[in-house]
């Protein structure tokens, strides 16, 4: 349930409504609107009776919420959320650009593409400095070294930091450097890591497992926000199907789906949604077309030499081209490419 409340009312009426709230059993989870502040209800396994608040100061309407996703849900927020991330908002009209590559492999490495990437526009540097792979055997990341290396680009560039954090033990010393946690397709439903950046008050990049529905992503996306942690963002990265030509099946269907059923913000991932250099540059340009509110590129100095995903990685002047195409599509959408000015 949604207890919408008036437009005057007063903290003491608010507090009495979530008070009750908890005397019921229940969880209350305020939500800020344009106009006014409605109270979230979780904890709840059936309908709650409205009697219980309608005639309490300061309520005015009680309104159900039918989906399990329910504190991510556009029904209980009609507004789009707004993630700022260390200054850079992402949702709202401009759409915002995450490059990088996808391990810090070298200071010269890392330092390249950032600046690289800077001068082309985007405002945020993917690397991964914790490297998850298929294989044991195949590079593993730089660790702590590498997030140092992430701290050092973000200082010289003034480009903000997206990394992936791989598990809770690891957690804290990710979150000291990055600006924004990204989850891991592998780790969409590791609940207790979902939980500890819950915990964490600090924006999150969630990605969609690779063979996850859109209603798992929101609910994993839910185990976020029903700890306190409203800062989350959604990412399509694409999923595994049936088709052997492509890394994986972009699904661009998800974006106008996403963006019906939840106000959290949509990034696309076309590096790892299709897994071919050259198809990159046009599936960037159907993803913004589409609804989405930014991208994650992989970008790399010398792709071909790349220790992770090299064969999906463009290489800097192909990412200039791609920047000027989405330019213009955001342009035509009614939107804008959100650029540092630091």
């Amino acid at each position: 349930m949604l207890i919408v409340l008036t437009t005057d009312v007063t903290p003491q009426a608010q507090k009495a409504v979530e008070d009750r709230v908890r005397e019921l059993g229940f969880t209350p989870h305020a939500i800020e609107g344009a106009g006014r502040t409605a109270i979230g209800i979780t904890g709840n396994k059936g309908p709650v009776d409205p009697g219980h608040f309608r005639l309490m100061e300061g309520v005015a309407d009680c309104i159900p919420v039918t989906a399990p996703y329910k504190l991510v849900s556009r029904e209980v927020k009609h507004e789009d959320t707004v993630v700022d991330v260390a200054g850079v908002p992402i949702g709202g009209r401009e759409i915002v650009v995450m490059a990088g590559p996808c391990a810090v492999e070298s200071e010269q490495q890392i330092l390249a593409a950032a600046r690289g990437v800077r001068k082309s526009g985007a405002s945020l540097l993917r690397g991964g400095a914790f490297k998850p792979r298929t294989s044991p055997y195949d590079f593993q990341g730089l660790r702590q070294k590498g997030l140092e290396l992430l701290e050092k680009a973000r200082g010289e560039t003034g480009l903000k930091v997206v990394t992936e954090v791989k598990d809770t033990e690891t957690l804290p010393l990710v979150a000291e450097s990055a600006d924004l946690l990204q989850i891991g397709a592998r780790n969409m439903q590791n609940f207790s890591l979902l939980e500890a950046v819950g915990d964490l008050r600090k924006p999150v990049l969630l990605k969609r497992g690779m063979s996850s529905t859109i209603k798992e992503l929101l609910m994993a996306a839910e185990y976020i926000v029903s700890r306190g942690n409203k800062q989350v963002i959604l990412c399509e990265r694409g999923i595994r199907t049936f088709e052997t030509m492509t890394r994986n099946t972009l699904d661009l269907n998800a974006v106008p789906m996403l963006k019906a059923h939840s106000h959290l913000p949509v990034v696309v991932d076309p590096s790892h949604g299709i897994g071919i250099r050259s198809a990159v540059l046009p599936m960037a340009r159907a993803a913004i077309a589409a609804g989405a509110d930014g991208l994650i590129i992989e970008v790399h100095p010398d792709p071909d030499r790349a220790l992770s995903d090299g064969m999906q990685s463009l290489d800097l002047p192909r990412f200039e081209v791609l920047m000027r195409e989405i330019e213009k599509i955001a342009s035509a959408v009614g939107r804008s490419l959100h650029r540092i000015t630091a």
